[in-house]
């Protein structure tokens, strides 16, 4: 009789970019392995801290500890541990291991930083597929293992893996969608990535293994798919043959993919373009010098003359930026979100620094002026440049970013607007954050509101959609009445209102009606990047439209 083990993990949100992938990796391994197929019968069973009965159970760490120990009845439980679980997990193993349960822990908190590991037997340092059928061969088998911790080992065949996806393990359709990984590795040192220390060796999953996963997105129809490549576009010719491959057998999926802006070129951002897809690029800084701490290449002119191209091909695109790096002060912090937002993405996803154990960047915090939290998430609490009360303020600039441009979809007339009303991007956002969204529990009232859309409610994404709209509108008015620009209300409202039903449409797939002061033809023409222009050349015609 075969031995049973659990694989699990606590997940942050259950999305496809959240997804147990590590943790099935693992159970996929156990039973594919030949040192364990005959011995052990291993199943992935997954937690996220959004569902209910989680909800219910979990008040406290502890109570949360106690709920997932009863759920992991089995003679040998292994975890994925990442920052947001690492707690949780360490004190679920140790009551675990009071009843006799084997409990052994791998992922990126481990690899990280074994030493700070509590409650588990058994340790294993990165790529766990080949490491850890071996640790528990020996364990089935009377084999005392010599060691608590199993240091990293990389596998350089990515062909002997099996896909959990293929045999099973993981059902996407579960999670809405998949996270695809399409290799491992990456070519760069940025010094805040676990990467940082790693071979600067990419390894690519075969061409086999993709094309048949692929194949079961399309018998799925799998709505979307996360890509786990962090540098997708740098083997041009590979990922222009994927991108051919994807549009013939998955037409209709959406992808997301990381990229890096020095690789894009018009003949990718073609390919690109002929499926529906978005590109995260990760901008970080936009100071040179700054991104030279942290060992991040970056050009300014070149970055504008890539993401150029992005806008010329119409494809969606999103940056990444984080407050607190090392040589960055706030005045050039908001000097990045001004350049950032110039080149209208899609979303600018703001984060505060996270000094990851494992991480070039943690060996040399003190050299570089950061203090951190010792505990997770690691958030740095104060730089040489960065005062607390900075970082502060600029965790405000990315919650106004979130809500207003991001959520609030202001990409197509957020500069327009802006530009009217001469005002830097993120002044306009600190006066959005300080003078209406901290006001009147409107925090509160989003945060339900997201609550409700992240249970994949559409009525709610509609109601969340909506509700945006009506404090961009009041709070655009608000700033033009202050500055005697109140001629402009009507394009104002006009734009926001148009816009807004359009992504309600697209995102849901059901017609939207409006009233608008313009006809919605000159509202998507060039005229409306000058106001002045439009306001005197454009006579008003009230009328009602459905999108």
């Amino acid at each position: 009789m075969k031995t049973p083990v659990i694989c699990t993990t606590l997940l942050i949100e259950k999305s496809p970019q959240s997804l147990p992938l590590g943790a099935a990796c693992i159970a996929s391994s156990l039973n594919s392995s030949k040192l364990t197929k005959d011995l052990c019968q291993a199943s992935l069973k997954a937690f996220c801290i959004e569902d209910e009965e989680y909800k219910k159970h979990a008040q406290t760490e502890d109570t949360a500890a106690r709920y997932l120990a009863e759920k992991l009845k089995a003679p040998i439980v292994c975890f994925s541990v990442f920052v947001w679980n690492k707690i949780i997990l360490e004190k679920t193993a140790e009551l675990l291991q009071k009843q006799g349960t084997i409990c052994i822990a791998g992922g990126p908190e481990i690899t990280a930083n074994p030493g700070a590991a509590k409650g588990f037997d058994y340790l294993v340092c990165g790529e766990g597929e080949v490491s850890l059928p071996s640790l528990i061969s020996d364990l089935l088998t009377d084999k005392r293992p010599q060691r608590k911790i199993i240091p990293a080992s990389s596998i350089k065949n990515l062909e002997e893996l099996s896909s959990p996806y293929l045999d099973n393990t993981l059902d996407p359709l579960q999670y809405g969608g998949a996270l695809w990984e399409l290799a491992r590795g990456c070519p760069f040192k940025c010094s805040y990535c676990y990467e940082s220390k790693g071979e600067k060796i990419v390894r690519h999953f075969n061409m086999q293994r993709i094309e048949a996963e692929l194949d079961l997105f399309a018998k799925k129809k799998i709505p979307q798919v996360f890509v786990l490549d962090p540098t997708y576009n740098a083997n041009k010719e590979r990922a222009i043959k994927l991108l051919n491959l994807i549009a013939k057998k998955t037409p209709d999926t959406f992808y997301y993919f990381e990229a890096r802006a020095e690789f894009i070129d018009n003949e990718l951002a073609r390919a690109f373009s002929k499926i529906p897809c978005a590109l995260q690029i990760g901008l970080q800084s936009a100071n040179e010098e700054v991104l030279k701490l942290v060992n991040r290449p970056f050009n300014k002119k070149n970055f504008i003359k890539k993401i150029n191209i992005l806008n010329q091909a119409g494809l969606t695109f999103g940056f990444d930026l984080i407050y607190g790096l090392p040589g960055e002060s706030f005045a050039s912090f908001k000097e990045g979100i001004n350049f950032a937002l110039s080149l209208y993405p899609n979303n600018l996803e703001i984060f505060c620094l996270s000094v990851l154990p494992g991480t070039d960047l943690h060996e040399r915090a003190a050299e570089l002026g950061l203090q951190y939290q010792e505990m997770p998430p690691y958030n740095v609490t104060k730089t040489s440049k960065f005062s607390p009360e900075d970082l502060k303020n600029a965790g405000k600039l990315a919650a106004a970013c979130n809500v207003f441009y991001n959520d609030g979809r202001a990409v197509p007339w957020f500069n327009i607007i802006c530009r009217q009303l001469k005002l830097q991007s993120w002044v306009f956002l600190n006066r959005f954050y300080n003078d209406f969204l901290s006001k009147e529990k409107r925090l509160e009232e989003y945060s339900d509101c997201k609550d409700a859309c992240n249970r994949e409610d559409n009525n709610n994404s509609e109601r969340l959609s909506k509700v945006i709209e009506e404090w961009q509108l009041a709070f655009v008015l608000m700033l033009a009445k202050e500055k005697g620009l109140s001629r402009f209300n009507n394009i104002f409202t006009d734009l926001i209102r148009y816009y807004g039903a359009l992504s309600r449409s697209t995102e849901s797939g059901k017609r939207q009606k409006i009233s608008l002061n313009y006809p919605a033809e000159y509202l998507e023409s060039e005229y409306i990047f000058d106001l002045e222009f439009f306001l005197k050349n454009v006579k008003i015609r009230k009328n009602s439209i459905e999108i």
